[in-house]
């Protein structure tokens, strides 16, 4: 039975404790107070938690809750929860069901087993988490019950932050205070915060479950460590935008209906490049909110997948040599009454106040590159960047040609000129004409201009959203900072908001470059413009610590320099555990499963050829055949024992920095050799005497 508009329509949003729910709940004066709260206007009192608790209490146990948690994101880069029940004894043997507003503000998880990067030692376990308002609560239905999801911070006992969400929250405050700053001075007065907006595209593959269940690299790691080519790939584009199987398609319905249901605004659905991957797209909305949800989704994907036998990868590189997963962080900021100040405007006036937050981000970016890099840095994302629709490792910003003609012809002092043709004509009279946006989407840029907003390449596809929109709000409020202590010493605040749009361009414009971000050209000329470049995230982890990067975080309250040095700690040990994991994964499947495999199949092959001389039939083939066996087994095992020595020097270094590095340089590349050399006796190996399903398998099979 198929869902009407009206089915929509009333699902929507149901188990979320929204503004519709709160106006309908709340006393009108407290749900004002709270709408206040919510929009950083005043503090959240006491008697205002005690109030929606009780409410919020109340709808979730008619909904079937039985449960609730304050649910955070800790330095794991996944979300955390611990489940407390509403009951409470009643002192006769009964219970009655509660829930205070302290408990609603505050939760007290451990906090000893999160990484810390040496915050805290490990005795001292206590930590304490703390309601976002901002981001809605919501109720999560599942095979384990109806639960109370409560988004909160995450703080150690001495008060830092041990999560993702604080400096984002922070970075967001920053920057509305400097755009709030910058729109007075050029005579706002009707705008009272700013606020950045994300649409997060999610990509993602899909495989039958009982291929993942013989897969130990997926189980473990999420990616396979081995694999031979298919002989079809992605490379006819046949599955782009292509016809989405019936199996697939059931699991997008109803993973649609479930998102919906959580007041997540799934919008887009389709077949992405390579086989068996997808990407969905949500409405564009606030970011904080709209982070909280993109974990949703990769959860929930999780979850519907494995009701259709399916299993969800969101590993940036499930499978080498076909089209990897990112999420394309599409960003802009707006006003609370509207106004996109990345959109371009109809007239002069309107294009200066788009100019001027334009070339804000354009110096943002080329100052610090090195953390836009940083804000994409995982060792799984490695794998990725560089081809197949990954933006390069280099960073740069694509404007389009029309925006930067204008930019040009004002750091020249001609006029802005106009705008290119708007439409274009198709040539059928059938056809009507097609209007054309100022710029185009270009792939292989890992920051693009389109339109009104500007899309983020880079990120890996299970990643959080949080750390690469706390470095861009971060950025482009230092920038407007700067912006507004010029204009606000200015006599003539038109004249020096176009001397800072030709100054930044003049200055910065090394940054912008609208040709093939895969080009060799692209990578000399970006050498020759002095353009960082970090091929592997273990290069650009350190740049957290360099001064400028802590005085940009302290000097907007973002970070301090003791949880910018834990983060560092904790991306360097994140990587070595990440590829240390793999390392060994890859150890145990060639020993325990490749090797005894392919043996049987030389043993097969060695009998066969036996058999054949003693009949006095010629044998020469399956010897050529055993011997190509024997020595491809022999490069193999060499390099297998080579990755086990390299492992256990890794292990043997202390300093982390150093270990790490290590790492980078001699364990992952040999676990590439080891692949290599994997792969080729899969091609050589009898099909049946194989013991892992193969790439034709698992990427054209569902």
């Amino acid at each position: 039975m198929k869902n009407t508009d009206a089915d929509i329509i009333k699902i929507f949003g149901m188990n979320v404790f929204g503004d519709a729910v709160m106006r309908q709940r709340l006393p009108k004066n407290i749900y004002q107070e709270l709408k206040e709260v919510i929009k950083c206007r005043r503090p959240l009192s006491e008697n205002m938690a005690e109030i929606v608790a009780n409410a919020m209490k109340d709808w979730a146990i008619e909904k079937g809750a039985t449960h609730y948690t304050h649910w955070f994101q800790p330095l794991t880069g996944i979300t955390a929860e611990k489940h407390e029940s509403f009951i409470s004894p009643n002192g006769d043997g009964s219970v009655i069901m509660e829930f205070s507003g302290k408990e609603l503000i505050q939760g007290e998880p451990d906090a000893s087993s999160f990484p810390n990067g040496g915050l805290r030692a490990t005795f001292e376990a206590r930590g304490y988490t703390v309601w976002d308002v901002t981001s809605p609560a919501f109720i999560k239905d599942d095979e384990n019950g109806k639960t109370l999801y409560i988004p909160t911070a995450f703080y150690s006992f001495t008060g830092e932050a041990l999560d993702k969400k604080t400096p984002l929250l922070r970075s967001i405050d920053a920057l509305s205070r400097q755009v709030i700053r910058v729109l007075r001075i050029m005579g706002n007065t009707a705008s009272r915060y700013a606020i950045p907006n994300v649409g997060p595209e999610q990509e993602y593959f899909l495989i039958d479950e009982s291929y993942y269940n013989r897969r130990l690299d997926l189980q473990m790691t999420g990616r396979t460590l081995f694999g031979a080519a298919a002989p079809k790939g992605h490379e006819l584009d046949d599955h782009y935008f292509g016809s989405i199987k019936e199996r697939v398609s059931r699991f997008m319905n109803d993973l649609d209906m479930e998102l919906w249901k959580l007041g997540v605004s799934a919008k887009t659905k389709h077949n992405e490049v390579a086989p068996n991957q997808y990407e969905l797209a949500v409405v564009y909305g606030d970011c904080n909110v709209t982070i909280d949800q993109n974990h949703l989704v990769m959860d929930v994907m999780k979850r519907v997948a494995r009701q259709y036998q399916l299993v969800c990868l969101l590993h940036e590189k499930p499978f080498a040599r076909v089209n990897g997963s990112g999420k394309h962080n599409n960003w802009s900021v707006s006003t609370d009454d509207g106004i996109n100040l990345l959109s371009p405007g109809k007239t002069p006036g309107e294009d200066a106040s788009f100019l001027l937050f334009l070339s804000a981000v354009i110096k943002a970016i080329d100052l610090h590159a090195d953390l836009l890099r940083l804000a994409s840095a995982t060792p799984g994302n490695d794998h990725r960047l560089g081809g197949n629709e990954a933006p390069p490792s280099i960073i740069s910003v694509y404007l389009g040609n029309t925006l930067t003609d204008i930019l040009e012809n004002i750091s020249n002092g001609k006029p802005n000129g106009k705008r290119r043709d708007p439409v274009f004509k198709p040539g059928v009279s059938a056809l009507p004409d097609i209007s054309r946006d100022d710029t185009d989407r270009n792939r292989t840029s890992p920051f693009a201009f389109t339109a009104n907003k500007f899309e983020f390449r880079m990120i890996s596809s299970q990643a959080s959203l949080a750390r690469p929109n706390m470095i861009l709000n971060t950025i482009v409020a230092d920038q407007l900072a700067k912006f507004a202590d010029r204009l606000e010493q200015a006599k003539d605040v038109n004249g020096e908001i176009s001397a800072i749009i030709r100054d930044v361009y003049r200055e910065h414009k090394r940054i912008i470059f609208n040709g093939d971000g895969y080009s060799r050209e692209w990578q000399e000329e970006a050498k020759h413009r002095g353009l960082p470049f970090f091929a592997k995230s273990v290069d650009v982890f350190p740049v957290l610590m360099e001064e400028k990067n802590i005085e940009l975080f302290e000097r907007h309250g973002v970070l301090s320099h003791a949880e910018l040095k834990a983060r560092t700690h904790i991306l360097l040990e994140n990587y070595t555990l990440k590829n240390m994991i793999e390392a060994a994964t890859m150890i145990s499947m060639a020993e325990r499963e490749i090797r005894p495999a392919f043996i049987r199949y030389q043993e097969k092959l060695a009998a066969a050829a036996l058999r054949i001389q003693e009949v006095g039939a010629d044998n020469s083939l399956h010897r050529e055949l055993l011997d190509e066996s024997i020595a491809a087994l022999k490069e193999f095992q060499q390099v297998l024992q080579e990755l086990k020595a390299v492992t256990a020097r890794a292990q043997s270094i202390r300093d982390c920095a150093e270990q790490a590095r290590f790492v980078g340089d001699r364990v992952s590349v040999c676990m590439e050799t080891l692949r290599e050399k994997t792969d080729m006796l899969e091609t050589l190996c009898n099909a049946a005497d194989w013991p892992i399903p193969t790439y034709a398998e698992m990427l054209f099979k569902i």
